[in-house]
């Protein structure tokens, strides 16, 4: 025969049961927490911290591989210039990422812009001055036109930009007839569009003004980002944009600035080529958008969007020149260097994917 039940007693027994199984559930969770999931946290919360480390392990790797040539000051330097103009690039579509979209356009806006700058100031005879202006307005244009046909037509950003970069080409190709501006006519009619071209030595290395730009456009934007508002409704339209609209962003709003900021810095990026190269090309930069999209992604800023650091793309843009670097002073041919890179891209997709994963 059971014992009748006994409500108080049953009440502290099951109190006590509770604050066991509580134990037992806080016992489990301590233990689950191993050391890879305590890394791919750190991961999560540090997201320049990957991009970071491998451009360490790299310049230590091609420092043995390639010898006491790699660490010289003037082949640091000149990474740094080869990669200048691609940050810019990439500083621009990192902004765009950011938000859960892609711009496939933006080497064509910042060759577009390059022409229109030396069309003005060299045949035209325009001051270089207010042709640079022309083409940095041109610039935002161009990105505003982006932003409008994805915010107001709801376009998809990849088809979108798909078709403006065709569009894009299409009218620098007319602007230009196909044919370069000689670094000789720039130098004649219009040398203040070699600006950034300009350098100077510090303890062997040579420092152009292009460099000094990217790092500042980074600065800049990494300020912008994580210290105002509109840095955070950037990156809450990346995480969810249903949610950013419930919570009363006008993401909109925010997204055309977005694409009007980045076809700026693509502008911007134009003017310092001309100094990096020092001519205006049509078929300048041609990869330049897969290569942008690279360093953003080695940088370690998530394709989905809402998350990665600016900061990132700066670190990603190095990455890829150091490995150029590091394999064309140790003798790689220029096929096996791609690939390398090729290899890079995907690692870093992959480990983006772990991190989201397993941080979900």
């Amino acid at each position: 025969m059971s014992e009748p039940n006994n409500p108080a007693r049953s009440g502290q027994e099951f109190e006590q049961d509770l604050n066991r199984s509580d134990a037992r559930v806080a016992e489990f969770e301590v233990e689950n927490h191993t050391l890879l999931d305590r890394i791919q946290h750190l991961l999560h919360n540090n997201p320049t911290l990957v991009p970071v480390i491998v451009l360490v392990l790299s310049l230590v790797a091609f420092g043995l591989i390639a010898g006491g040539k790699f660490f010289s000051a003037f082949n640091l330097s000149l990474i740094l210039q080869q990669v200048s103009i691609i940050g810019i690039l990439a500083a621009a579509q990192s902004l765009i990422i950011i938000t859960a979209g892609i711009d496939l356009s933006v080497a064509a806006i910042m060759v577009l812009m390059s022409v229109v700058m030396g069309n003005l100031a060299v045949f035209a005879g325009v001051p270089a001055g207010f042709a640079i202006l022309v083409g940095l307005a041109g610039g935002v244009g161009a990105g505003l036109m982006n932003g409008w046909l994805i915010t107001r037509v709801k376009l998809p950003p990849f088809i979108t930009t798909l078709g403006t970069w065709s569009i894009f080409y299409a009218l620098l190709l007319w602007l230009s007839g196909a044919q370069s501006i000689r670094g000789q006519d720039i130098d004649t009619e219009a040398p203040f569009l070699k600006f950034f071209g300009a350098s100077f030595d510090v303890g062997g290395a040579r420092i152009t003004l292009s460099s000094i730009l990217m790092i500042v456009v980074f600065v800049v934007l990494w300020y912008m980002l994580n210290k105002t508002a509109w840095g955070r409704h950037v990156y809450a339209i990346g995480d969810d944009k249903e949610a950013a609209d419930l919570s009363g962003i006008r993401t909109d709003r925010t997204l055309l600035s977005v694409y009007g900021l980045s076809g700026f810095i693509c502008a911007l990026a134009g003017w310092a080529s001309i100094g990096r190269v020092g001519s205006i090309s049509p078929q300048s930069f041609y990869e330049g958008n897969l290569d942008s999209i690279t360093a953003v992604v080695i940088g370690g800023i998530s394709l989905f969007g809402g998350r990665g650091s600016i900061m990132g793309a700066l670190f990603g843009a190095l990455i890829v020149g150091v490995f150029r670097s590091g394999l064309r002073l140790s003798g790689v041919d220029v096929l096996w260097q791609v690939f390398a890179i090729g290899w890079l891209i995907i690692i870093a997709v992959a480990i983006d994917q772990w991190i989201r994963r397993v941080s979900a």
